[in-house]
């Protein structure tokens, strides 16, 4: 199957997403080993994350309505960003993917969500820190925070994110605020009980 979508990918995204894609599968495989995931599913979510990377806004907008996703103001003024929940949809439609938890792990890649599994975690974080993104001390922290405490890493990305969305005077979507929210709460819970 990895052949199968590497091909498919190579005709849909440009060579230097296609590599992008290709260190989001090798982060997220890391990442499943240090947490004891399946590294299995870690590899194909990563590896599917951004099938609909490059589908035109409107083509997003009508697949996601006609599955009937729920929409925000804000996916409606800027469609790129579900590209996360349709390149799930591609997975299951177009690949076969039937595994919920790779569906989802793809699907909430982007915005993040809260309650999602260590899997989305995994994904989340490997899309927003593989090595592509750059080495400035934030990250390389964010990276290390990432192989020790996920809801951790999941918080503090969420705010390297929303300092970059302030910064460029970009929409923020709700959810991006809710994840940062719940990552934070359920890692200050961690703390105050002593728990990894």
């Amino acid at each position: 199957m990895r052949d199968r979508v590497i091909s498919w990918l190579a005709d849909h995204v440009p060579d230097s997403r296609l590599q992008h894609i290709l260190r989001v599968e090798q982060m997220s495989i890391e990442l499943a080993g240090y947490h004891n995931l399946d590294v299995t599913k870690a590899a194909q979510a990563g590896l599917m994350h951004d099938l609909a990377k490059y589908f035109k806004p409107q083509v997003l907008l009508e697949m996601a309505r006609s599955e009937g996703l729920e929409l925000d103001p804000v996916d409606e003024a800027n469609p790129h960003l579900l590209h996360a929940e349709v390149s799930a949809l591609v997975a299951r439609d177009r690949f076969g993917v039937k595994d919920e938890e790779i569906l989802q792990a793809i699907g909430n890649h982007t915005l993040g969500r809260p309650g999602m599994s260590w899997l989305s975690c995994t994904v989340f974080l490997a899309d927003s820190l593989e090595p592509g993104r750059g080495n400035s001390g934030e990250l390389e922290a964010l990276r290390q925070e990432s192989r020790q405490n996920l809801y951790q890493a999941v918080w503090g990305t969420c705010d390297y994110s929303l300092k970059y969305l302030i910064e460029t005077h970009r929409l923020i979507h709700p959810r991006t605020i809710l994840t940062r929210n719940w990552a934070m709460q359920i890692a200050s819970k961690k703390v105050l009980s002593g728990v990894g």
